[in-house]
């Protein structure tokens, strides 16, 4: 991964004083008046305890209206109901973003955004190129994932449920963001120049809250790695764009992919519509499926920067 950030700063260098990330100046300012470490390290602090406290709150409340099934298996999302609940509890990620950045930067979380309406344009414009991107990948071969796949909803409860899923979705990918790409990256950028720091941190410890070997076995660490590329291809969106439209955009279309159309059954699988016929710990079922997503990220991040340079 890092050869890309070397490529980045090369890049910089090569378009001039400012370079691809002069937009990113722009969203630090808010942070740059406030830069110590102390600052970040306390948000972070405020910000875990927020969300485990919240968490916490959250399904001691659930457990006791009796939601079907144990608090561990409500957590894996297997019901749409447990997996609705599950993606909006991230909103607690966002309130502690929102709450540290302050009481330690004074800043709003529009800040750590960006402009409003360049944001939300950003936003949607990289959107759409990614659901036209979709439609070309969808009408040529192949055209099956070569394994049959298993209806999970019948298509009118999932049209149904839809409204809500992609609400849930876009509060779980956004919280995501303004967290690494936002908050974290922010920070660290205001305090140092180095890219390998304030795009390879946040995307290290993106990569760590990714690799569970409990749950997907010997693919642990390639799905990991798969989670540090794009964390740094969502922070280079971030620099170049100088909001964290493009990301969310990009982390939303992913999401809304993997979590709402195909899925693993045994892992955040309540609002698919089908479901692939094999689980997350089938090893040898899943790697070839990962690299093919290697190659799809790929694909999307150029698309978003396409979009950006027009």
């Amino acid at each position: 991964m890092i050869p890309l950030c070397l490529i980045a700063g090369k890049t910089m260098k090569a378009e001039g004083p400012h370079g691809a990330y002069d937009n990113h100046r722009h969203l630090l300012s808010g942070a740059r008046r406030y830069p110590e470490i102390w600052r970040l390290l306390a948000g972070l602090v405020l910000i875990s305890v927020v969300v485990v406290t919240l968490n916490a709150l959250l399904f001691a409340v659930v457990a006791g209206l009796g939601a079907p099934g144990s608090a561990a298996a409500f957590l894996t999302g297997s019901s749409p109901l447990a997996l609705l609940v599950v993606l909006s509890s991230f909103v607690f990620a966002t309130f502690g973003v929102a709450l540290g950045a302050r009481l330690f930067q004074h800043r709003s979380l529009a800040s750590v955004l960006g402009e409003q309406s360049l944001t939300m344009r950003q936003f949607w414009r990289v959107l759409r190129a990614l659901l036209v991107l979709a439609l070309v990948i969808l009408i040529l071969p192949p055209y099956d994932l070569g394994v049959p796949l298993i209806a999970n909803l019948s298509l009118s409860k999932w049209l149904l449920l839809l409204p809500l899923s992609v609400i849930a979705v876009l509060i779980q990918t956004s919280a995501e963001e303004i967290l690494f790409r936002g908050y974290l990256q922010q920070s660290l950028a205001a305090r140092f120049r180095s890219p390998l720091i304030w795009m390879g941190l946040p995307s290290l410890l993106f990569a760590a809250g990714h690799y569970s070997p409990a749950t997907v076995g010997d693919n642990a660490l390639l799905i990991a790695i798969w989670a540090l590329a794009f964390g740094l291809l969502t922070a280079d969106l971030t620099a170049r764009a100088g909001t964290l439209g493009p990301a969310i955009a990009l982390h939303f279309f992913n999401n809304f992919t993997a979590l709402l159309v195909i899925s693993l059954p045994d892992n955040l699988g309540g609002l698919a519509l089908f479901h692939l016929p094999y689980e997350s710990s089938d090893t040898d079922a899943l790697r070839p499926w990962l690299f093919v997503d290697f190659a799809l990220m790929i694909v999307g991040w150029l698309t978003a920067r396409l979009v950006l340079r027009r």
